[in-house]
């Protein structure tokens, strides 16, 4: 079901990119409004009213991070989504810690960017900050082993299976045993969900 009440506000510097996700988003139902740039966007941001914002994070102008923190420091507080290439991982994770939802990796099928949105438009309708409860992630937290706490970290930090195998002196089959039973025992089922947790936590990525 659509959230009908929720504009989707897209940032992106390629046209191309901007449309054709325009045209996806609007045949699912949803409102739309284009943005060239993040500075276009930022001169906008004060008249919206009930929207949620899907950036691009490289952009010339500024990038997605940099346009999260500005709308924080003035007070606008709109429901992010970060769209990144490949190899983004750390990028996407200061986008969390600014306070982006989620970080979604190009190329991405058009179901994950709707249930983002959808997700993000919840927050909008409910109110809600966006975060899992802290109490019930540190409970959760507690259930992990020194390693698999260790690989968590590691996880959450962006680092591919590889280096956390070399930091840690194990092999990358052990390092995805151990990414496995984080994922499972925190109940998270997406590497985004997972650095929400660790910063609700208060665990510094």
């Amino acid at each position: 079901m659509a959230m009908p009440d929720v504009t989707v506000h897209l940032v992106d510097d390629e046209e191309t990119v901007r449309k054709s996700l325009a045209f996806m988003l609007t045949m699912n139902d949803f409102t739309v409004r284009m943005h060239e740039s993040a500075t276009a966007f930022l001169q906008f941001a004060p008249q919206v009213k009930a929207g949620v914002l899907v950036t691009d994070l490289r952009m010339p102008d500024m990038s997605g991070v940099q346009l999260i923190q500005t709308l924080n420091s003035r007070k606008h507080r709109i429901p992010a989504i970060v769209m990144t290439g490949h190899g983004d991982v750390p990028m996407a994770v200061e986008a969390m810690k600014a306070g982006a939802l989620d970080f979604i990796e190009k190329p991405f099928e058009d179901s994950v960017m709707i249930g983002a949105i959808r997700n993000a438009a919840l927050h909008v309708i409910q109110d809600a900050d966006g975060g899992d409860d802290a109490e019930a992630v540190r409970e959760r937290l507690a259930l992990l082993t020194d390693r698999e706490r260790q690989v968590f970290s590691a996880v959450v930090s962006g680092l591919p299976n590889k280096s956390i195998a070399y930091d840690l002196d194990i092999s990358p089959r052990t390092v995805e045993v151990h990414r496995a039973n984080v994922m499972a025992k925190m109940q998270a089922r997406s590497l985004p969900q997972l650095v929400r947790m660790a910063l609700s936590a208060g665990m510094e990525p």
